[in-house]
């Protein structure tokens, strides 16, 4: 396999993110109008490629824009374009979002707010791989600590794709979809109704979306190929404009080949049932009450024989299977005063869950062996988020919660191999409790649309599953994971400035912060199962950056770039943390006359030589360096009328052959030799999209 990479390595990567930090002082003295920083941002583009703040450390979009890269096919490939996230890549889809370098349940992902949190041991099916971006109406990203509303442990952010409900005066029919078809076979339909009238409302979601196995910029074959399909069903009653009743249903399935991987995910189906209320102004300075249930069922098999032929000279030579089934159920109540002097948010949510498994060898063996759950979750909090308004330009927000988690261990046994022992922990549970704040500043300037803000924030997060059981062992002294590891406690303080005017949207946060008692794992090569992982608390530091710019210098022209760096080390011994992102930069130059549009992006990102090799997460680990890269794609789009667009790109117009740092060893199965370390990237791609709204 060729290793021919980008000629345009840092210094064109240090280039662009000059050229991004230029877009400040330059765009800032042309803009001499500015307008109402309030104003909302216009999400009506023809092709997506950056993302602007709505609010310090909030994003906002409509994932059902056309965007480019390629349009997602998961969640996590969609959130690439907010700046600040990476994806640890299996290959076409189903990738594992991280943010400022942090990973896994410091992320709090949900879907209209329920957790559907993966069952794979090895995150082969992470929560993002079980949504269907273009079914959503909004996509909320809130970076760092610096919230409380939608659950514990979320040190990093908290992502929430949600659907919009609204009541209807008179009978309306609501259409909205997409035809999709690209390279390697990529091809999606998406199709979204909804018939509403004074009584209620009646929606349904549906999309499919498949692909074959990609070609790397060196025409290599990458086992990436994947199928894919949802379905969702929402039944609403409205009584009056400002009382709901919702009821949700879902279900969906698929497949997906794993270059990265020893097995393929054969199976990913999901089942979510829904139940909402909301009631708007019922009086007095109660402005609104919800409260919601949610269960999701995650059934998810791994196998090396439904999409591979297994590997007689592999370390899986047999067909062999296995079977993992993780449950989910809990409720939030919230409710919301306001004045003219503050609001407050403040409720109750809880979720218990239960996580079981079943493996053999042979081509569907597994089917006749009976579940073993190994581990149930439980947990309940209370929250209070208020925000006070000082006068016409100074808020001061804030906000608390109290969890009491709990986490059983029902492992009879653990090891595998012929190395199967009692487990010292079985049928123990341990209980934390978790507590978390925040306390933020935000100030307008008086004669320019500016706003500066800064504010600390403290959360103690609970070691999630992947952390608990599916390391060999624990910290030196203890039993295993689950009796060792202390709970994680992260310290962070974010600061930044946000400016809206006429020409120029821009934007810059930093952070930094402690984390005590991090969980990481290591990784020791040899014994009969090739090697073993160890789970063990680290006290670190993070910190890091991001920054954004979009110029109009005349009308129809769009000018923007965007950069990203994040850090962290071992404070002890002064190593990096593994696993985190090199610094990247964005730049993107758009015309858009209403109708016709056009758009160029170029992604740089540099090498990164801070890593800790045999250190990593519960997915992967640090294999080595990595090399900078830097890619062109194009695109265009048109209108007609009001009802449809159409837009079209080229990704990767140069058929570079490179790879992400974040990302697995490629496996022999498909061809890598055994010292590849990195799977490479897609090479060439093309594709359109038809977006249709009625």
């Amino acid at each position: 396999m060729s290793t021919s990479r980008s000629p345009a390595t840092p210094q064109a990567c240090l280039t662009a993110a000059i050229l991004a930090a230029l877009f400040y002082p330059a765009a800032l003295a042309a803009d001499a109008l500015p307008h109402d920083p309030m104003d909302p941002i216009d999400l009506d583009a023809v092709v997506v490629t950056a993302m602007l703040p709505v609010s310090p450390l909030t994003f906002e979009t409509d994932p059902r824009l056309p965007r480019q890269p390629v349009p997602a096919s998961d969640g996590a490939d969609y959130l690439k374009t907010i700046p600040g996230f990476s994806v640890v890549r299996n290959g076409g889809t189903n990738g594992d979002p991280v943010l400022r370098g942090m990973f896994g349940s410091r992320l709090n992902l949900l879907t209209n707010d329920g957790a559907m949190p993966g069952a794979c041991p090895s995150r082969m099916d992470n929560a993002m791989s079980y949504i269907a971006p273009e079914t959503y109406d909004r996509l909320v990203v809130v970076k760092g600590p610096q919230t409380v509303l939608w659950g514990p442990g979320a040190s990093a952010g908290t992502v929430r794709f949600e659907r919009d409900r609204e009541a209807f005066e008179e009978p309306t029919l609501k259409l909205e979809g997409s035809l999709l078809g690209g390279s390697f076979g990529r091809n999606d339909q998406v199709a979204d109704v909804t018939w509403g009238a004074r009584p209620g409302y009646a929606r349904v979601s549906a999309n499919r979306s498949d692909s074959g196995d990609y070609r790397d910029g060196d025409g290599v074959r990458v086992g990436s190929a994947w199928s894919k399909w949802n379905a969702d069903l929402a039944l609403g009653w409205t009584p009056d404009p400002d009382t709901l009743l919702e009821l949700s249903a879902g279900f969906g399935d698929g497949e997906a080949r794993y270059a990265t991987r020893g097995m393929d995910g054969s199976q990913f189906e999901r089942d979510n049932l829904g139940l909402r209320f909301e009631k708007r102004n019922p009086g007095g300075r109660l402005a609104e009450v919800e409260a919601s249930l949610f269960y999701n069922r995650a059934d998810h098999v791994m196998d090396n024989y439904t999409l591979r032929t297994p590997n007689p000279d592999g370390a899986m030579a047999m067909p062999m299977a296995s079977n993992v089934e993780r449950r989910t159920s809990g409720g939030r109540v919230a409710a919301t005063w306001r004045t003219d002097a503050w609001d407050l948010v403040a409720g109750i949510d809880a979720q218990d869950g239960r996580h079981r498994r079943r493996s053999a060898a042979g081509r569907d063996a597994y089917l006749a062996q009976p579940w073993r759950t190994d581990a149930r979750f439980s947990g309940a909090g209370a929250f209070a988020e208020a925000t006070w308004y000082r006068g016409e330009r100074s808020r001061l927000v804030a906000g608390a919660r109290v969890d009491r988690s709990e986490a059983t261990d029902e492992r009879a046994t653990v090891g595998a191999m012929g190395m199967v022992r009692p487990n010292p922990t079985a049928g123990l549970t341990r209980g934390e409790t978790l507590p978390a704040g925040f306390v933020r500043f935000e100030r307008d300037a008086a004669d320019r649309p500016l706003t500066w803000f800064a504010g600390l924030g403290h959360t103690t997060r609970m070691p999630d599953y992947w952390e608990l059981f599916s390391p060999q062992m624990g910290p030196m002294g203890a039993a295993n994971a689950f009796a060792g590891l202390e709970t994680e406690k992260t310290t962070q303080l974010d600061a930044g400035l946000q400016y809206r005017g006429r020409r120029i949207d821009a934007w810059v946060s930093a952070y930094a912060g402690r984390v005590d008692d991090f969980i990481q794992f290591r990784y020791v090569a040899g014994g009969m199962a090739g090697g073993s992982s160890i789970a063990d608390n680290v006290d670190a530091k993070i910190r890091g950056a991001e920054l954004g710019a979009e110029f109009r210098p005349r009308e129809h022209w769009k000018l923007g770039g965007s950069l990203a760096h994040a850090r962290g080390e071992d404070r002890d011994s002064g190593r990096p943390l593994p696993q985190m992102p090199p610094l990247e930069a964005r730049l993107t130059a758009a015309w858009d006359d209403g109708t016709w549009s056009a758009g160029v992006l170029v992604r740089a990102v540099a090498g990164q030589d801070r890593v800790a090799p045999g250190y990593g997460n519960a997915v992967g680990q640090d294999s080595g360096t990595s090399p900078g890269f830097a890619t062109l794609a194009l695109n265009a789009g048109y209108r007609f009328g009001s009802t449809a667009r159409i837009g079209a790109g080229i990704d990767n117009v140069f058929d570079r052959a490179y790879s992400e740092h974040l990302n697995l060893a490629g496996n022999a199965d498909f061809g890598y030799p055994a010292d590849a370390v990195r799977i490479n990237e897609p090479g060439r791609t093309l594709w359109v999209k038809l977006n249709l709204d009625y």
